[in-house]
């Protein structure tokens, strides 16, 4: 059993007919988790994507549609449902163990024919972002991380979000009074220091389910440490981005992926 190794591949019906899309039952600290697999139709070395959804259980699943359209710019990509989700064993613990279904994530990709090894990009929105952060920091050889309208600090999302209080409580340990180191595990804000790659943090101004404090102290700390931080903010948009402007940032967004790979 490898970290990373790919059990049961199953062709899954392709939104876009120049992207293959499988589901995937793969190897995560002896547990068996479940993801999806896409990848341009035509032969090629890629870059690869390690896709890290929002939410929990079955709020913010991976939409096919969503990771074809990363495919269809010319990624391998691979986006993990995280333990105990559609079939997965184990049980999700909102960036507590289960950030190692995500690190082994990393690893299948590293392992695929298609994709160029030392070309993994990392992706994170929502609760996704702390996921992709904590990603990048264990997998220091990550070509770059992009957290969009993602959490940052744990802490920070117990206090503005009282509808996820419940959860975070049954799930992490209890409030942050009672489960501080629960909170600063989760929190990747006080680990970055091992943080090697470029960061490029996307945030909507009115996002009432991330706020934008969680981009700001990123971005804050990463320049206290003197990383490499790029930062695209939108005053005017929520956590969702209007159609039209969201297909626009996932072109441009891309395109910076594949620029600081080869710079």
């Amino acid at each position: 059993m490898i970290d990373g190794e790919i059990m049961e591949c199953y062709p899954f019906p392709s939104p876009n007919p120049n992207v293959k899309l499988f589901m995937i039952t793969y190897w995560s600290s002896g547990l068996r988790v479940k993801g999806f697999l896409a990848e341009p139709e035509k032969e090629g070395i890629y870059d690869g994507l390690l896709y890290l959804r929002g939410g929990i259980k079955s709020v913010g699943m991976v939409r096919p549609a969503r990771i074809s359209q990363f495919a269809s710019e010319g990624f391998v990509v691979f986006a993990p449902f995280y333990r105990g989700n559609r079939g997965g064993e184990g049980n999700e613990d909102f960036a507590g163990k289960d950030r190692e279904d995500a690190f082994s994530g990393f690893e299948l990709l590293k392992r695929h024919p298609k994709v160029a090894s030392s070309r993994i990009h990392i992706f994170g929105f929502s609760r996704g972002g702390v996921m992709a952060l904590l990603s990048a920091i264990e997998k220091q050889e990550a070509a770059s991380v992009v957290s969009w309208g993602g959490v940052t600090d744990m802490e920070l999302t117990y206090e503005e979000r009282k509808d996820l209080r419940r959860m975070m409580k049954r799930v992490i340990g209890g409030s942050p009074k009672k489960a501080a180191a629960e909170y600063k595990w989760r929190t990747p804000l006080y680990d970055l220091e091992r943080l090697c790659c470029p960061v490029l943090i996307i945030h909507g101004g009115k996002d009432q389910n991330v706020s934008i404090e969680h981009a700001y102290r990123l971005e804050k700390r990463l320049k206290e440490l003197g990383k490499c931080v790029t930062t695209w903010y939108f005053p005017d948009f929520t956590h969702y981005f209007p159609p039209a402007i969201n297909r626009k940032i996932v072109i441009s967004l891309c395109q910076w992926m594949k620029k600081k790979a080869r710079s």
